[in-house]
């Protein structure tokens, strides 16, 4: 299994970053790696979503967890890569904010799931950032 974490800080509430959360059909405008999000049914778990990316490609998904609040898991199987890439986007409160963790584990053979989780994960830093700095302005 191949596993990334990247953490930082939004001095935004853990409600108010959640809720840029629940909102799917909005990740475009702190993700600048999504055009869209449609979602065939609620933010819950269970539920599938396809995720179309800028250039159009789209890659369906499905939300392994949700928790108000807290944070949510997705799970998306790459079949042509014979992986499969599970992210957590964990919130926890912190006296001054909210730590952002976003975690992604890629099951499959090393050099695939590797490939995968790099391209995954290689804007994570960047989307964590956004996210923290549009929950903050939505704070307040």
């Amino acid at each position: 299994m191949w596993t990334r974490e990247v953490i930082d800080h939004s001095a935004a509430s853990p409600a108010e970053v959640y809720a840029l959360f629940a909102a799917p059909e909005r990740w475009w405008e702190w993700n600048a790696g999504v055009a869209s999000v449609r979602m065939d049914g609620p933010f819950a778990a269970g539920t599938t979503a396809v995720m179309v990316f800028p250039d159009g490609t789209e890659l369906p998904f499905h939300l392994a967890w949700v928790r108000e609040n807290h944070g949510f898991g997705d799970v998306t199987e790459v079949p042509d890569a014979g992986v499969v890439v599970r992210v957590s986007h964990e919130l926890e409160p912190e006296d001054d904010g909210t730590r952002i963790t976003y975690r992604c584990d890629v099951d499959g053979p090393d050099e695939p799931a590797a490939e995968v989780g790099a391209g995954v994960t290689s804007d994570f830093a960047e989307v964590i950032a956004s996210l923290a700095r549009r929950a903050e302005s939505a704070g307040g």
